[in-house]
């Protein structure tokens, strides 16, 4: 009996303990910086980097030349440190924003160019989170060298073509009797 009345005193005292607490003044939480979560358009630069992947890896005319793989694994490496850099500085990484970069950019790798541009713009905007700063900077490293790789191989096949190009026209135009020479 002396076990039951002590086990029901127990059950009565969890029961009640937590109304006779005083009631504390609710604190609200100290407000967030101005401009929280607000800087770096980290979202825009990723559908930019996600874009200029996929027309980086989807060549129209030929094979993709090895400086095209180097800059599809730097866009890569950027789309996963600027994941991480926006989910760290509290962003919805699975939102996929409208692509802002609607360039008159003729050809592929204009194209890509143009995006992976837009992205650094968007990346290297002022960060005042310090955890994040360090992803960030590491991710402009990596647009950086997929931006130089592929202007590189623009600049070469623009050249080539111009150079191979230039007979044909004259072929061209010799059999269209325009040959002046």
């Amino acid at each position: 009996m002396n076990k039951i009345r002590l086990i029901v005193s127990a059950a009565a005292l969890v029961v009640a303990l937590p109304f006779m607490a005083p009631v504390q003044a609710q604190v609200p939480p100290p407000p967030l910086p101005p401009g929280y979560g607000h800087h770096p358009a980290y979202l825009h630069a990723l559908t930019d980097l996600r874009d200029a992947r996929w027309f980086l890896d989807h060549p129209r005319e030929s094979a993709l030349e090895e400086r095209e793989r180097h800059a599809i694994a730097e866009v890569d490496r950027a789309i996963d440190l600027v994941q991480r850099a926006a989910y760290y500085d509290g962003k919805n990484v699975y939102e996929h924003p409208r692509e802002d970069a609607y360039g008159e950019a003729r050809g592929r790798l204009r194209r890509v160019s143009e995006l992976l541009r837009q992205a650094r713009a968007d990346i290297a905007q002022d960060e005042d989170n310090l955890q994040v700063r360090e992803l960030q900077l590491h991710a402009v490293e990596r647009v950086d060298e997929a931006i130089r790789l592929t202007e590189s191989v623009m600049i070469d096949r623009e050249r080539y073509y111009r150079e191979h190009d230039e007979g044909r026209d004259r072929d061209r135009d010799r059999d269209r009797g325009y040959d002046r020479h």
